[in-house]
Order: structure tokens, then sequence, then C-alpha cells
């Protein structure tokens, strides 16, 4: 069996939508759904939601960022939602990047790398009931503050999406899971063996350990606007989101294709840089086609090491998508 994902979108007017398609993915069996958080909606409105309207799936987010809401805050909102659901949710954080959390939230982006490692510690004393005495390097925290509720778990799984060697290793070393973004089919081994020694490393157990495969999946009849819309989503992050997703994908052997669509940008906006990736790299990045094409690339996925896979149906009627949902799991 796998353990598949779904991913879903919330623009306020679209609740019930929403709400039904999370019902048919709980009772399809899907394992696990992520609510997004950038410059629109909050992810934790909808999540409460979510938490009253399923019964199985684990909820989380993917992911939140860590500037904007204090460690404190952060571990109200996953403990209350915590008790909502039943215990099922999953905390999924992120630093985001500069452009974001300077000019959207206005808040300086300042050692992210440490920022985060402090997060997970005070959060995960708050999970445990432990007095909040801590003497960090942007945390001093003194006054032995607890929830004013006993949380309904002990310690709730925090995933990290990290990008950097040095950020990845420290997810490894501290977090229950990593959300990773852009790996090429033909880099999974490279990228995914020195995080499972990494976590081999730091005493844990790999096998405990959970990695989502970024290389969605979207079982559809019309591959074209899927792809299209991965090529447009890899030349939106590489030109525009900051360095740090165009220095990934430097780092994995793309230098010239990342500068074309950079370059592609300046000269004619978003359209010219989608069409600067190769059809090659776009077809690397994930895999859209019917229930079969779809199964084989979940299973190459989870061969290569992958514990978690995202999958998208394209599907209007409930009852042909839980199928779907279905045979994506095996």
């Amino acid at each position: 069996m796998r353990k598949i994902s779904i991913g879903v979108g919330w623009r306020g007017d679209n609740t019930d939508s929403v709400l039904r398609a999370a019902r048919v993915a709980d009772e399809a069996g899907v394992d696990s759904l992520f609510v997004a958080e950038t410059w629109g909606y909050d992810a934790f409105t909808l999540l409460s939601l979510l938490a009253r309207e399923t019964k199985r799936i684990k909820l989380g987010t993917s992911i939140v960022n860590i500037f904007s809401r204090s460690p404190a805050a952060l571990a109200q909102h996953f403990a209350t939602l915590d008790q909502l659901s039943g215990g099922r949710m999953i905390i999924g954080l992120g630093t985001s990047g500069p452009n974001v959390i300077e000019h959207f939230h206005g808040v300086r982006f300042d050692k992210p790398f440490t920022r985060i490692r402090e997060y997970v510690e005070i959060i995960n004393m708050l999970m445990r009931g432990e007095k909040l005495h801590y003497d960090g390097s942007i945390y001093q925290l003194q006054r032995g503050f607890t929830l004013r509720f006993s949380p309904v778990r002990d310690h709730i799984p925090i995933w990290i999406a990290s990008i950097t060697p040095k950020s990845v290793t420290q997810t490894a070393r501290i977090a229950d899971g990593w959300i990773p973004i852009f790996i090429p089919r033909s880099q999974f081994s490279k990228q995914l063996s020195p995080v499972y020694a990494a976590v081999k490393d730091a005493g844990r157990d790999p096998r405990q350990f959970e990695i989502r495969c970024p290389n969605g999946v979207t079982v559809t009849e019309r591959p074209d606007p899927a792809v299209a819309a991965r090529r447009g989503t890899a030349a939106f992050y590489i030109a525009r989101m900051g360095d740090f997703y165009y220095e990934h994908f430097v780092r994995m052997g793309y230098g010239e294709e990342a500068d074309a669509v950079r370059a592609a940008w300046e000269r004619g906006g978003s359209g010219a840089a989608a069409a600067a990736l190769s059809d090659e790299l776009v077809g690397e990045l994930g895999t859209a086609g019917d229930v079969d094409q779809c199964v084989q690339a979940l299973q190459a996925a989870q061969d290569a090491g992958f514990t978690t896979h995202a999958v998208n149906v394209v599907e209007r009627d409930e009852q042909r998508r839980a199928r779907i949902f279905e045979q994506l799991i095996g």
C-alpha cells in the first residue's frame, strides 16, 4: 500500500466543495490532507472546519512560515486543532523567504536556520506540558508559562520544508518529516541518501522519518494543463521567489537552465520564463496521465525512499474519484 496525500485550495467562496472533497478523500483512505498558506487565506481557519468534517485523514499545513507567528502561537494553534481533530494534525513548518517575510509580513528575515530549530524546541516543550524556561539565541523565555489545557498528544509530528544542504541536515536531526520541493526523478537517490544518512547519524530510526515526494501525480485524461501548471510553478519559483530555489536547481546541475529562466522572465515575463524550461526537466518534476501511469510513478518514488505521495485527481464525479484514490493507494 502507498500513503497518498492531497492538497486543497481554498479561495474563501468554495468552502462547501472543499469540505466535500475532503470527505471523499477521508472515506477513500487517503492518508493526509495539507493546506497551504501564502499571502491569501490563512490555513488554520479551514483546518478547523476540516477537523470537524473528517474522521480519519491526517491534517497538516504545507506550510506555515515561522516569522509571522510566535512559536507559542503556533503551539496554541496546533494543540487546539489536534484536540478538534482527535489527534490527527501534522505541523508543517518552513521559513519561506525574504520576499514574503519582509515585504508581506514586514518582519526581518533573520537567522532562519536558528529560528526554525528554536521553534521546534519550544513547540515540543509546550506539547509535553513543560514549563517554558528557554534560553535561546532568539527567544529567551523565563516565566515558566505552560498551555492552559492538556494537549491530546504530548508530541505532534513536525515536518519541515527545507532546501539548502545545511537546513535539510538539520531537518533530519530535529523533525519527524521532510517536505522537499523540486526533485527531478533522476535525482531521487542522490537527494534522499544523505537525508536518511543524517537521520541515522542523529541516532534516530530512518523508518520513523517521513519524506513527502514533491513530484506530484495528476490523474487526468487531459495532461497538458497539469504539465503547463507544473512548468509555470517551477519557472515562478526560480525567477521570482528569491535565491533559495534558484540555487537549489543550480546545485542539482541545472544552472544554465535556471539562468535562462531568470533572463527570460526579465525580458518577457512569466510565459517566456516557463518556455525557457526544457520539456525534459519539466517531465522529471511530476507525472500527469491515466491511473496506470500515475501508479507506476508513485511506486518508483516509494522504491526510492519517499514515504508519502502528493496526488491530484481531476475527476468531478465523487464515486469515480474515490475509486481512483483506492487504486492509487493499492
